[in-house]
Order: structure tokens, then sequence, then C-alpha cells
């Protein structure tokens, strides 16, 4: 099996893995789900950067809003309510940004952070 064939079965497994957590996600494909939820990570990773590297007080508050935007687009795209309390975006840009909470994902099988915090869209490219 080859370097590409290793990274897409761990996006599967891990498209999976989301899929058995959140049934009513709109996404079932595994791997259509992790693009989808990868592609809105790297976009709020960039905005969490743009907040810490300092920013007119306009710009940051549409940073936020915009934040506050993809935060709702992740509770659509798997099925849960807003107020569900178990999601959250890091703000620290020297990790990812779309997380699930520590209670939530100690026992569950998800990628994790150092942290223990559940990762929704982790960078599969750079793994062997």
């Amino acid at each position: 099996m080859n370097k590409r064939e290793k990274m897409y079965k761990r996006i599967e497994k891990h498209g999976n893995d989301l899929i058995r957590l959140f049934p009513d996600t709109v996404e079932l494909d595994p791997i259509k789900l992790c693009k989808k939820l990868r592609t809105i990570e790297l976009k709020a990773e960039r905005i969490t950067l743009e907040l810490c590297n300092g920013v007119p007080s306009a710009r940051a508050v549409a940073a936020e809003a915009q934040l506050e935007k993809i935060h709702d687009k992740i509770c659509q795209i798997l099925g849960v309510t807003r107020r569900w309390q178990h999601l959250f975006i890091n703000r620290d840009p020297r990790g990812y940004a779309l997380k699930l909470s520590e209670e939530f994902a100690q026992d569950k099988q998800i990628y994790k952070d150092w942290g223990g915090y559940g990762i929704l869209a982790p960078d599969f490219g750079g793994e062997a």
C-alpha cells in the first residue's frame, strides 16, 4: 500500500468514526465528510492566525463573526444543535481549530490531540 492509499485509509477511518459519533450528520460518505470538515478547518485556522497576529478592532469583530458562522456550519454538518456544548473553535493558531471537548472525546474512538481534545479535521497528509 502506497502513501496515498494509507492516507485515504486513515481519512476513511476518521470519517467513519465521526459518522458513528454523529449519526445525524448530513454527509454519510466518510471521505466527503472529512474533506468538507478539512476545508472548513483550514478557513478557521487562517482566521485564528489573523486574530492572533493582531488586526484592527473592526476586522476582529468581522473575524469573530466568521468564526461564529463556521461554528454554525459545523453544527449543521454534524447534525447537532447550536447550543451543543462539546464543539468549539480553538482560538490558538498553534493547534487545530475545530475541536470537541475533552469530556466528550475521552472515551470515544476519535482522533485526539495531546490535550485529549477530539479533532474534527486532522491533517493526515503528512503522516506515514
